[in-house]
């Protein structure tokens, strides 16, 4: 079982790793060429992006895996809801084009109506590709998924490259007739964006042959419809507790402090990716993997050991973040405008690390066919951001954020436990998990705020705290090394 999804997890997890790496790695070059002010309108306009890809692809992804176990008919499943995702994109775009200047002047940037529309059209690219990746995860083929996945993410990082690095340096001659304009600025990393996505829409679109319209179903769509919308509502809320902070930012506190906060706040947020990579691969494979061993026996035990595998690794990357912070978020930041905002990331790690875990136990909720209880518990969390924002914000900036999100993803991971035990229990070890996690997190606190980023206290740390991992879970180790 576990080799199985190891496998699973590699292969989908690399270009997950890497997609999501490229960003990370381009993020210091976009921070270093561009001060807060220049990268507002980016982090502004990719803030309210999440919203969008939930109603586009209104949890049809999920959707499809849970009904893949229940429907015969493969050709009306794939057609079904692959018609219903490519239908929602196309239509968004053509609003988008047609109200391009109009959305401009909600979002207060009428003078760059141009940036927006190519991040809109980025995320209806991004619509159109969402089915055929689920159509390849489904039918295994996971090489070309990693594939057409890893393309995209060269292709970004490249082009961003090639604008924002090379063509600098060449003055007027430039390259292939292109010089850079420094007035378009930040808008060449939307522009490789768009070109990174439209290169993966058109790899993608063999997948979209097997499409039938004929082959929709009414029916079968209303049935989906009302699996998903509940996750729908879950994805939407998620998006408010993870991005939509900025646009509090934004237009909470007062102009000129706001875009500057907002750009400091979304700059640094980023050094979270160093957590987020693992969590992005391994919840890609594990939602098969739950669906498809719903039916076995000792199904329970399993997940309760997979959550002891996924807590350990997130509290010794937890720990070892912050006990290097102070030189690692300097180094990535590379422009010392964001320094400021270095102090808020260990506790947004701790938030992120609360999102797993809760990620992690969403099984309950969607194996038991009670999908509303995702969207409640989100509907929560989004609650306690909007408030915490609300209140604080025009007094405390970023850190009010900071302290939202942490508190948002706390509250759901600990309702969403309660409720799963009444509803789908699993009978994780508490004592390990709870062990595990407050000493990672008491030894993190210690290591950034109490010994003030002390390289050799942290590290030290870091160490005693990997040896008594290794003590404990010696038997385990022992285990998975001889399978």
């Amino acid at each position: 079982m576990y080799k199985k999804l190891l496998g699973q997890t590699a292969i989908y997890g690399l270009s997950t790793v890497i997609i999501r790496l490229f960003p990370f790695i381009i993020s210091p070059f976009v921070t270093h060429a561009f001060g807060p002010q220049a990268l507002a309108p980016f982090i502004d306009f990719y803030s309210v992006a999440g919203i969008i890809i939930v109603l586009l692809s209104h949890g049809m992804e999920t959707t499809f895996f849970r009904f893949a176990e229940k429907e015969n008919d493969s050709r009306k499943l794939i057609s079904t809801s692959t018609i219903s995702v490519v239908g929602a994109s196309f239509l968004f775009m053509l609003f988008c084009y047609i109200f391009r200047q109009d959305l401009a002047i909600a979002f207060k940037t009428p003078d760059q109506v141009d940036l927006l529309t190519m991040m809109l059209f980025v995320l209806g690219l991004d619509g159109l590709s969402t089915m055929p990746f689920v159509i390849l995860r489904k039918t295994g083929r996971p090489k070309k998924y990693a594939a057409i996945k890893i393309i995209n993410g060269i292709i970004n990082f490249l082009l961003v490259v090639l604008f924002i690095v090379i063509l600098p340096t060449l003055g007027q001659k430039g390259i292939f007739g292109f010089s850079y304009d420094k007035d378009f600025g930040i808008g060449y990393v939307f522009v490789a964006n768009l070109v990174a996505s439209a290169v993966t829409f058109l790899l993608l679109f063999s997948e979209l042959k097997s499409v039938r319209l004929h082959a929709f179903s009414w029916d079968l769509w209303k049935k989906m419809m009302a699996y998903s919308w509940p996750i729908t509502i879950a994805g939407l809320a998620g998006v408010i507790n993870e991005t939509m902070d900025r646009q509090f930012l934004k237009y909470l506190l007062p102009d000129g402090i706001n875009t500057e906060q907002m750009a400091i706040y979304g700059a640094v947020c980023k050094i979270v990716t160093f957590l987020t990579l693992f969590r992005q691969a391994y919840l890609l494979g594990i939602e098969p993997f739950f669906f498809a061993h719903a039916k076995n026996e000792n199904s329970g035990r399993s997940y309760a050991k997979l959550m002891d595998m996924f807590v350990i690794i997130n509290s010794v990357t937890l720990l070892a973040l912050c006990a290097n912070l102070d030189w690692l978020g300097k180094l990535y930041l590379s422009n010392p405008a964001y320094n400021e905002g270095i102090p808020i990331v260990p506790i947004v790690l701790m938030a992120a690390v609360f999102l797993g875990i809760y990620l992690n136990m969403s099984v309950w909720y969607k194996l038991s066919d009670k999908t509303i209880y995702g969207a409640y518990l989100s509907v929560l969390g989004a609650l306690v951001t909007i408030l915490v924002n609300f209140y604080f914000i025009p007094k405390y900036g970023y850190w009010a954020s900071t302290w939202a999100t942490f508190l948002s993803y706390f509250s759901m991971m600990t309702v969403s436990y309660f409720l799963g035990q009444y509803y789908y229990p699993v009978s994780y070890n508490i004592r390990k998990i709870l062990g595990y996690l407050g000493l990672s997190i008491l030894f993190s606190v210690l290591s950034y705020y109490v010994f003030d980023g002390n390289l050799f206290l942290g590290n030290t740390l870091l160490i005693v705290f990997l040896a008594l991992v290794i003590y404990l879970e010696k038997d385990n180790l022992r285990k998975l090394r001889n399978s």
